[in-house]
């Protein structure tokens, strides 16, 4: 099990939290500093089945900069979020927990931290 964290972020400081206070095996992967390939990227999203403006932080100034309100949502586009994922980790959804079943979950309520625990 992995969980991509931002240490500032209170709610990936309570993901761990519980992760530690239920003897969880995990690594952390603090992703503006470790920060994911495009690569990494696709395989989280198909491990998650969402599209990588599902995991976009929208109200990020970098989003704004980026004006990706206006970017289409459809298969051409993909790859377009995918590398504004990669060069503007800012913007990834936190946490991220790849569970080992091979699924992930956006951990940010501790529902879905014990989802991934589950599984």
């Amino acid at each position: 099990m992995e969980i991509w964290i931002n240490p500032a972020c209170s709610k990936c400081r309570s993901a761990v939290d519980l992760l530690d206070a239920e003897g969880a095996e995990y690594t952390v992967r603090r992703y503006l500093e470790d920060v994911p390939s495009p690569d990494e990227i696709r395989a989280v999203l198909d491990r998650l089945g969402l599209e990588p403006w599902d995991i976009t932080r929208t109200r990020e100034a970098d989003a704004g900069e980026l004006g990706l309100e206006d970017w289409p949502k459809d298969a051409g586009s993909r790859e377009r979020w995918i590398s504004a994922l990669a060069e503007h980790p800012k913007l990834i959804q936190r946490p991220i927990i790849t569970a080992q079943d091979g699924t992930a979950v956006v951990a940010r309520s501790e529902e879905a931290v014990r989802d991934a625990l589950g599984r």
